[in-house]
């Protein structure tokens, strides 16, 4: 069977391995969709998780699909369960993310299933939009961390998957005042389909003067600012945490979820003057539900907008590396509209 494999920098192949050969306590998953995102493209830049390993590292950690094969001592799957596959972290191991299996196959090999690996999915969700669940859940927890109460400002730089995710998971929870920020027409769009109160490209608009319109501005020593809560940085800019740390008012929080690989400079003058809360932010919510949820109270099917069959995987990474108008880009083996 096909199975995406990263063999060294910038080596990324499309390979035929054994199918899984599960155990007492695995089941196997018939795949349906798999999203690709931006870890991915900085795990094959790398060669791997943090380097080439001693072994291939498998590819693709946003999984839904149907449970094909339960192992005999298994007692939270049936065969034919809708499922979200939960990638793990270090205490059960990682799917996708530097572990032994991906999700970018036709079958997948789930170990230790009743540690929470399987999430059931509604039958009327489609599952290439269950696979949005797990980007989702990144979303929603760089939300989680910038604490952002009722009534608040917030501003979501970048609209990429994880910033839309974001931005859905501020309107689901009922909050009005979000600005979503990137320089992609095609993304803004799409955060304006979500319900925010203002998408704006900062070439063309003075971003923080037009946040102190929205916000209203907050006294500060050295001049007003916008009155915006919180921030949450998912667009990867070098300039963006040091812009946020300059212009934000005192108190604010910012919550980082993009991935920043150099250094970036930053006034920590600014920092201590302004008191500022500044987290980051990794993973998941506790409960990785929350994200499904919302899918089924939601329908955030227009942020899919790019499929590819695994055949055309090559296809679909150069969608994710060349385009900076695309939603998430998904995978799809069998029918994953059902």
């Amino acid at each position: 069977m096909l199975q995406v494999r990263i063999h060294g920098p910038g080596d990324v192949r499309v390979d035929d391995v054994a199918p899984p050969d599960p155990g007492p306590h695995d089941v196997v998953v018939r795949v349906a969709a798999c999203g690709i995102c931006g870890s991915d493209l900085s795990y094959i830049a790398m060669g791997g998780l943090a380097g080439p390993g001693d072994t291939p590292m498998c590819l693709g950690h946003e999984i839904a699909g149907i449970v094909d094969w339960v192992g005999r001592e298994v007692t939270t799957a049936c065969v034919g369960d809708r499922v979200v596959v939960h990638p793990g972290g270090d205490e059960i191991g990682r799917i996708g993310n530097g572990g032994p299996q991906g999700g970018l196959t036709p079958l997948l090999l789930v170990t230790d299933v009743d540690r929470g690996r399987l999430h059931r999915v509604p039958d009327d969700l489609p599952l290439d939009v269950a696979a949005l669940a797990e980007p989702l859940a990144v979303g929603m927890h760089a939300v989680d961390q910038a604490e952002v109460r009722p009534g608040e400002g917030v501003c979501v730089f970048g609209c990429g998957p994880i910033g839309l995710a974001a931005v859905a998971t501020l309107v689901d929870r009922g909050h009005e005042r979000i600005v979503a920020v990137d320089l992609s027409p095609a993304r803004l769009d799409l955060a304006r389909a979500l319900g925010v109160q203002a998408a704006i490209d900062p070439t063309a608009t003075d971003l923080w003067r037009r946040l102190a319109e929205l916000h209203g501005t907050a006294p500060f020593m050295l001049g007003p600012t916008p009155a915006t809560a919180a921030f949450i940085e998912a667009s990867g800019g070098d300039s963006v945490i040091g812009d946020i740390i300059d212009n934000a008012a005192a108190g604010a929080r910012l919550s980082i979820v993009a991935l920043h690989f150099g250094p970036i400079p930053t006034s920590y003058l600014m920092v201590l003057m302004k008191e500022l809360t500044i987290r980051g932010s990794l993973e998941y919510p506790p409960r990785f539900d929350d994200a499904i949820d919302l899918l089924v109270r939601r329908d955030l099917s227009g942020l899919l907008t790019h499929r590819f069959p695994l055949e055309q995987f090559d296809q679909a990474l150069g969608i994710l590396r060349g385009s900076k108008d695309c939603g998430k880009v998904l995978v799809t083996l069998g029918d994953a509209g059902s």
